[in-house]
C-alpha cells in the first residue's frame, strides 16, 4: 500500500512562523502537530532570524518529518516588509534543507485551491476546511492553520514536487 510520509508545512513570517505536520498514507491524511514560532520583535533582524531558525530546527528534530513545504512569498506594497518576509522565508527553507529534507514551494492560491477548492478565499474558509479534512487538528494561530493547509496541499502534489526537486539536484 505504500509508506507513511510525514510532511511539515511552513507558513513563514518574521514575527510568527506557523508550522503544521501531517502524515500521508495513500489518500489518507492524519494530523500530527502544529504550532507557531515567534521571534522577539524588539530584537535586531539577525537575532530574530536566528530565533526562527533555532525554533524550526527544534520542531524538525522533535517530529522528524520526511518532506517540507513552504508558502511562496507574495509581494506587497511595502518593499521593506516584503524584503524581511523574504529573509524569514529563506531561513525557514534553510532549516529543513539542512536536515536533508526536500523542500517544495507553493503559491498561496495553490494552497487555497487544494484545501477549499478555489484559489481565493479567506482565513475562515481555510480553517473550516482544515478542520473538515483533519478533525483532530488543533492550531494556536492563523499561521499554524495556514501551515497545516500548506502540508495538505503538498500531500496532494507531493509526487510531482518531490520529483522536480530531485531532478534539480541531478
Amino acid at each position: 500500500m505504500g509508506q507513511t510520509i510525514r510532511i511539515i508545512g511552513i507558513d513563514p513570517g518574521l514575527r510568527r512562523t506557523g508550522w503544521g505536520i501531517v502524515e500521508s498514507l495513500g489518500n489518507s491524511l492524519h494530523f500530527v502537530a502544529s504550532g507557531t514560532i515567534r521571534s522577539d520583535d524588539k530584537g535586531d533582524l539577525a537575532s530574530r532570524l536566528c530565533q526562527l531558525h533555532d525554533g524550526l530546527a527544534g520542531v524538525l528534530h522533535a517530529h522528524m518529518p520526511h518532506e517540507a513545504a513552504v508558502e511562496q512569498t507574495f509581494v506587497n506594497r511595502d518593499a521593506t516588509a516584503t524584503l524581511k518576509l523574504g529573509q524569514a522565508r529563506g531561513v525557514v527553507m534553510l532549516a529543513p534543507a539542512q536536515a536533508g529534507l526536500p523542500v517544495a514551494e507553493y503559491a498561496p492560491n495553490a494552497v487555497k485551491k487544494a484545501v477549499i477548492g478555489v484559489g481565493h478565499g479567506d482565513k475562515k474558509q481555510i480553517h473550516m476546511m482544515v478542520k473538515v479534512l483533519l478533525p483532530k487538528a488543533t492550531f494556536d494561530t492563523d499561521d499554524a492553520a495556514d501551515a497545516i493547509a500548506i502540508a495538505i496541499c503538498h500531500s496532494h502534489h507531493r509526487m510531482s514536487a518531490v520529483q522536480r526537486a530531485r531532478l534539480a539536484t541531478v
